[in-house]
């Protein structure tokens, strides 16, 4: 049976609650509304509450959600956290955040940059020496370029799938590196205005730059940048045997037989999208990057990029007709899991929404759940002026 709760917080922590998010962001349609159903709920976090139980008849898992509003946390549970075990999904546990990673990566390199170890205009080969060789792009590439996915950078993950099948190829391990030679795999086409073209490939190199600078892997710097910090127990880029005993399972189907994707090899470095996290814990993240607690004004300032553009570095961008504002977060999509986070300007209103796919065969193309879960929460944050 799902469960939704609320209670207070304080202190700090108060100044961080709700969020909302808008189907747009991603620039696709969503579908026809759907019939009045008798069993609809009512309330602030109805839309939530329906959504959730649509999901679940629909064959999601798990669906798990917090909102930080008004100084409460309102959490919500429902489905199972592991299809054989059949044991009741709870909003503390795990899953994987998929993109949202690549707002906490984004962190490490502005912490780079603040310590003047990085600089945004430079080009990347200057850390990374075999950029150029290998990926042989087209013109000069800037760090800043890759954290705003404007260097044209090819996706990785077409010849990734291609190289074998889903089940060896989630099996192996895929330093990133590996993540870069896979993308010089495809042409990197020369373009007169290169403009926003999103690639998981930009925040391979980006994690390859931090861990050159840092000498350190890129799952230790997320720890000592962000999640010791923070004191978030969940949150980190974990081998799979380091996957938490609490984590609610994601599965795919290859050829009609269903597999579990929740340990995958793959995802132990990358950055661009393998980290796990809860949804408290991707809320206080978000809370303490936008109330300036991980980084400095300028920094924070560099990260949302308020000068055009509906994405920052590592932030994808919403309009929030509250405060005639924006949200910042991102949304998660990956092998089994889909997830959404949005936080206002100001840290205060905050929502994180998580759900385990209805088992599908793998797919190159962005699951439309990740709209849907954009709609109703932009649904539900928005209603909470």
């Amino acid at each position: 049976m799902p469960g939704s709760r609320v209670h207070r917080i304080g202190g700090r922590i108060a100044a961080a609650v709700s969020a909302a998010l808008v189907a747009a962001a991603l620039g696709s349609c969503t579908p026809d509304p759907r019939p009045p159903d008798e069993r609809e709920t009512a309330g602030p976090f109805a839309a939530l509450e329906n959504f959730s139980r649509r999901m679940i008849e629909e064959g999601s898992p798990a669906v798990l959600i917090e909102v930080r509003h008004g100084g409460e946390v309102w959490t919500h549970a429902a489905g199972v956290r592991n299809l054989d075990t059949r044991d009741p999904a709870t909003a503390s546990d795990a899953f994987r955040v998929g993109s949202i990673t690549k707002s906490m990566v984004a962190v490490s390199v502005m912490k780079l940059v603040e310590e003047g170890k990085v600089n945004l205009d430079e080009q990347v080969s200057s850390y990374l020496p075999e950029f150029g060789t290998v990926l042989r792009p087209p013109g000069p590439v800037t760090v800043r370029q890759l954290l705003i996915h404007e260097s044209g950078l090819p996706d990785f993950a077409a010849p990734l799938l291609a190289s074998g099948p889903w089940q060896e190829v989630m099996s192996r391990p895929l330093p990133l590196e590996q993540q870069l030679a896979l993308a010089a795999a495809v042409p990197w086409e020369r373009r007169l205005a290169q403009g926003f073209s999103y690639s998981n490939s930009n925040y391979a190199a980006l994690g390859l730059i931090v861990e050159r600078v840092r000498g350190e892997s890129i799952n230790t710097v997320l720890k000592e940048d962000i999640a010791d910090p923070l004191g978030l127990e969940s949150t980190s880029l974990p081998r799979p045997e380091d996957v938490p005993g609490d984590m609610i399972h994601g599965y795919v189907t290859v050829n009609g037989e269903r597999f579990d994707a929740t340990h995958p090899a793959w995802l132990t470095e990358l950055a661009a999208g393998g980290a796990v996290s809860t949804v408290s814990e991707v809320n206080a993240f978000y809370a303490a990057l936008l109330q300036g607690r991980l980084l400095s004004d300028d920094s924070r300032a560099a990260m949302l990029r308020p000068v055009g553009g509906f994405y920052g570095f590592g932030l994808w961008k919403w309009n929030d007709t509250c405060i005639n504002r924006l949200y910042y977060g991102h949304p998660g999509d990956i092998d089994g899991y889909g997830s959404v986070s949005m936080t206002s300007e100001d840290g205060s209103r905050q929502l994180t929404i998580a759900v385990t796919y209805p088992p599908a065969p793998p797919t190159l193309d962005v699951n439309p759940l990740v709209l849907e879960l954009e709609e109703v929460a932009e649904q539900t944050l928005n209603s909470l002026c």
